[in-house]
């Protein structure tokens, strides 16, 4: 389970046990789009409220009897938390035993749903990524950006960019309407993904968006990986740290100078400092191909 485990102890069930667990995914912003619990202990997915239709992002296991509990969280934004009616001092040392069983079972059972997620969008992505043709500069959303096609398809009219494993295996693909409009395959591994520009020599930077990736390789002719988003930097910092130990590593920040808290800053900045890796920010405002 993720570092950002958390649990949500509640004062005695005054509502059913389904209504204040469903406030406990609320207030950890994991609401349900449709409200539908079922307390078995067993691994059920659903459609976080914000997250795109069709999506299963949102998981859980609640065992709903004389002591309930549960575990939750999203595949998505990676949280990963912990619910229960008792109060953790109201708990005998056996409860507490017992609590920490149902956690290693929820825990087991989570992991092996998200292997068989990822490995069914694996699958997808390799009939599609075979489907696909290989793009050419004109692409409306390249023509653009002013940036050239590396490694990159169409498929239809979206721009296909390959996320793979620091091993070279597809786990996921990213699709570029030509308006610019982003989306990933539903259920694919993003996370210490990312899709190479180049071949490494002296130095690997690694940026969030493919635009901002391939104009850094046409400036400066480093190997570049695009890691698609600021929260995907240091997961990739630490996979490329562990594949090319003596290799240099360049973060390279998109500067969200206008967004509160700059979060491509500040996530830059955090990557940098977990593989010991060089930060590059621009300093003209924001960062101009996203």
């Amino acid at each position: 389970m993720s570092a950002d485990t958390k649990s949500y102890p509640n004062s005695p069930i005054i509502m059913p046990v389904s209504n204040t667990f469903l406030a406990a995914l609320a207030d950890a912003g994991l609401a349900m789009v449709k409200p539908e619990i079922v307390g078995d202990g067993r691994l059920h997915r659903y459609r976080v409220d914000g997250d795109k239709a069709g999506s299963t992002n949102g998981w859980y296991v609640l065992h709903d009897d004389d002591k309930p509990f549960a575990a939750f969280g999203s595949w998505k934004t990676g949280q990963s938390l912990t619910w229960t009616a008792a109060r953790n001092g109201e708990m005998t040392e056996a409860e507490r035993r017992a609590l920490n069983e149902r956690l290693a079972a929820a825990r087991t059972a989570r992991d092996a749903e998200q292997a068989r997620t990822h490995a069914e969008a694996a699958k997808r992505a390799a009939r599609l990524w075979a489907q696909a043709r290989p793009a050419s500069n004109d692409h409306p959303y390249l023509a653009r950006k002013r940036v050239n096609a590396y490694g990159v398809r169409v498929l239809g009219s979206q721009l296909v960019i390959p996320a793979r494993t620091a091993d070279g295996e597809l786990a996921t693909l990213e699709f570029i309407a030509p308006d610019g409009s982003k989306r990933f395959l539903t259920g694919g591994r993003k996370r210490g993904c990312y899709h190479a520009i180049g071949r490494p020599e002296l130095a690997i930077c690694i940026a969030e968006g493919y635009a901002t990736g391939a104009t850094i390789h046409a400036a400066t002719g480093h190997a570049v990986a695009i890691a698609f988003d600021a929260g995907n930097l240091g997961p990739v910092a630490r996979a490329l740290r562990s594949k090319f130990k003596r290799l240099a590593l360049v973060i390279c920040a998109d500067n969200d100078t206008e967004t509160e808290g700059n979060p491509g800053l500040t996530a830059a900045t955090a990557a940098a400092r977990a593989v010991g890796a060089a930060l590059a920010v621009p300093h003209f405002g924001t960062v101009a191909n996203v």
